[in-house]
């Protein structure tokens, strides 16, 4: 890319205009580079902030065809989006990353076990249904993990389903049928490659989630696991990335069972909630890295400052409306405290209104102030 990629020399198109946009633009311009968005939402977290904001559809195929046509390199931050748009696109020489063909894959939990399993990438048993008639025989009388193959999104589109589930309550759609595992940790690997082959992983994260949100409550640097698991680990991110062909940022969510085995869970083809601590955290953030990656920049260094421990910030149950926030005040009191609201507009129960990162000279002491924040900071409406 050499020294073309800053002002106005190189035009960055990114599908979606949510969080994750508006920290990948916090990161642009510390290197000057112009940055495009669509996204549907004239209010999208991105909307004020953009180089140039396109209100419009990133599943409607022209929408994001007519969007790309001027752009020099097209990513996204978040995977469903129009590939037929993106296939046109690449055809027109528009640089993609991820490429389509991977995009596709992703967006199908079915397609992506499938990869996994002719990878040799270790996961959990699986099968596959169709109809409805198909998936009541997959779970009848069974321990399992229903996933909808297309369109879910933070812990939406999955159930957990016991032999005393009612089929009723099954999710409608194609599904992915998982054998549950009997988890001892869920982790997470961020790794990134550029198109010349450069490959960095950063150190294994671990996670703890909200039961009833189905989301990541705490998010631990470094993970907790033995040296073996973390070399286990960053190996299988960066055969997954090789074996894609892969160009971009990918997070790598992962299981440890009882037995001590790491299995994949699934992917994420961009910036993820298990890699925000790398903000503060790590000497390189996952936004400035998936930069360097899509604009063929030397990948930065991932290693760990310090040891952090990140928090989502999500709207409390029971209130719906314009966002009002309580305790900030006394959490900025906490040294190595450092909140990220996401500028979005209106609160609803259990929706990401921002992240808090704490810093500490051992994790201990930063899951310590974690918890001070957990209880003074909350998301309400006026």
């Amino acid at each position: 890319m050499g020294s073309s990629f800053y002002g106005k020399k190189l035009k960055l198109g990114v599908l979606g205009g949510g969080q994750l946009g508006r920290m990948l633009i916090q990161e642009a311009i510390n290197l000057d580079v112009f940055v495009s968005i669509l996204d549907p939402s004239k209010d999208a977290p991105c909307a004020e902030i953009a180089n140039d904001f396109v209100c419009g559809d990133f599943n409607d195929e022209e929408s994001v065809y007519q969007f790309g046509r001027d752009k020099d390199v097209i990513t996204v931050e978040i995977e469903h989006v129009s590939v037929p748009a993106l296939e046109r696109l690449k055809g027109e020489g528009v640089k993609v990353y991820p490429d389509p063909e991977v995009l596709k894959i992703i967006q199908d939990k079915g397609l992506q076990k499938q990869f996994f399993r002719l990878n040799k990438i270790p996961t959990s048993a699986y099968s596959l249904t169709a109809t409805r008639e198909e998936l009541i025989a997959a779970v009848q009388g069974k321990s399992c993990v229903q996933k909808l193959r297309t369109g879910g999104y933070d812990g939406k589109g999955v159930k957990v389903i016991s032999a005393s589930t009612n089929t009723a309550d099954l999710l409608d759609g194609p599904s992915v049928i998982e054998e549950l595992v009997d988890i001892d940790q869920e982790i997470s690997v961020i790794v990134a490659r550029n198109a010349d082959g450069e490959v960095k992983t950063f150190p294994v994260v671990g996670m703890e989630f909200d039961a009833e949100a189905n989301l990541v409550d705490r998010l631990f640097s470094p993970a907790q696991i033995t040296a073996a698991q973390e070399t286990i680990a960053a190996d299988l991110a960066v055969k997954l990335v090789e074996a894609f062909n892969f160009v971009g940022l990918m997070a790598v969510e992962m299981f440890i069972d009882k037995k001590g085995d790491i299995l994949i869970n699934e992917v994420a083809p961009r910036p993820h909630n298990s890699g925000h601590q790398t903000i503060e955290g790590n000497y390189t953030s996952q936004f400035a890295q998936h930069l360097r990656s899509i604009l063929n920049l030397p990948l930065g260094a991932t290693e760990i400052i310090q040891p952090s421990v990140m928090v989502n910030v999500l709207g409390a149950p029971g209130f719906t409306g314009p966002v009002e926030y309580e305790g900030i005040e006394s959490i900025l009191k906490i040294p190595g405290c450092y909140p990220h609201l996401y500028g979005k507009t209106e609160t609803k129960p259990w929706r990401k209104m921002g992240h808090v990162t704490v810093l500490g000279a051992t994790l201990e002491e930063a899951n310590n102030k974690a918890s001070q924040v957990k209880k003074m900071l909350k998301v309400i409406s006026k």
